[in-house]
């Protein structure tokens, strides 16, 4: 069959005829129909730091796709020749600590379909029956091929309350565009999209961002003064992956804001402390210490204890 290989360790990727994956008893056989590429497939074919340590070559890579049910093993009963389906692209071992407790997604032992196992950027894809799904034919298919990253935006969005809440999102692509738009569908008050690609904030600001923001030129100060925002914002999505990007968003919290981190950060990010330590005083002043930490407007307050 055709595939999309990482075939040498440099940047491209290789059309290529590979074997048909094999099955196994509990595996379903699907003849793929349509494919998403993923910021992942980007990393490996631009053969980064992450996918230098990460991929093995070659390595048929993809795991955003739908299709139909071609085979499946003896032991499948759950589906049918020709169903639609899709699939989470992460395999689990289903025997550790988490697995049983059925905290699937935490499993220390995870393959992922197209970065540990061959992947979905080819004619055929084999993977576990408890990995499949079923699709509404009704859905169109190039939406059918985006609901990993529709569900990582979902979960990292839903992470927090955010009916009547104010939030940040930094990095517009594609998931924080999702995000932005589930966002708003659930109640959130003002949604604020920052990037440094005009062409993705304008595709934030159609899916619904209150306001979005180019980085390089304008201020999330500036926003939240335009906005009437006294406080900062109440929940923070972090998509882009970019140090920078995490040290805004928490410079522009509210006291007892809420961060979810979906963007892959670099190895040891720093993450200035120092934020949290919003008043100094010398320890004879410390009513006044008492009062403004008793007020709530404050992060840390720090008593000197040293002579003057």
């Amino acid at each position: 069959m055709k595939a999309l290989v990482k075939a040498k360790p440099e940047e491209g990727l290789w059309m290529e005829e590979v074997s048909v994956p094999a099955m196994g008893i509990n595996d379903v056989l699907i003849r793929i129909q349509k494919t998403a590429i993923c910021g992942t497939d980007i990393h490996i074919y631009n053969w980064d730091e992450w996918a230098r340590k990460t991929i093995p070559v070659p390595m048929t890579i993809g795991h955003e796709f739908v299709g139909v049910i071609a085979e499946m093993g003896s032991n499948v009963h759950d589906f049918q020749v020709g169903d639609l389906v899709s699939g989470e692209g992460h395999l689990v071992c289903g025997r550790c600590r988490n697995c049983l407790a059925g905290r699937r997604h935490l499993c220390m032992h995870t393959m992922g379909v197209g970065v540990d196992r061959p992947g979905a950027f080819a004619e055929y894809l084999s993977i576990p029956v408890t990995n499949v799904w079923y699709c509404d034919p009704d859905i169109p298919r190039d939406v059918l091929a985006c609901f990993d990253p529709f569900g990582n935006a979902t979960h990292t969005a839903l992470s927090f309350d955010v009916l009547g809440e104010d939030v940040l999102i930094t990095g517009a692509g594609p998931i924080g565009c999702m995000a932005a738009a589930i966002a708003r569908h659930a109640g959130a008050r003002y949604v604020v999209v920052t990037d440094v690609n005009p062409y993705r904030l304008d595709l934030a600001k159609s899916m619904g961002a209150t306001m979005v923001l180019n980085v390089e030129r304008d201020s999330i100060e500036k926003a939240q003064a335009e906005l009437g925002m006294k406080e900062g914002f109440d929940v923070g999505l972090e998509m882009s992956g970019s140090p920078e990007a995490l040290r805004s968003m928490l410079s522009n919290m509210c006291h007892g804001g809420k961060i979810a981190v979906l963007g892959i950060l670099p190895d040891q990010t720093p993450i200035d402390w120092n934020l949290v330590i919003t008043h100094h005083f010398h320890y004879t002043e410390y009513q006044k210490a008492f009062e403004i930490m008793r007020s709530g407007k404050s992060g840390k307050v720090i008593l000197d204890w040293t002579e003057e």
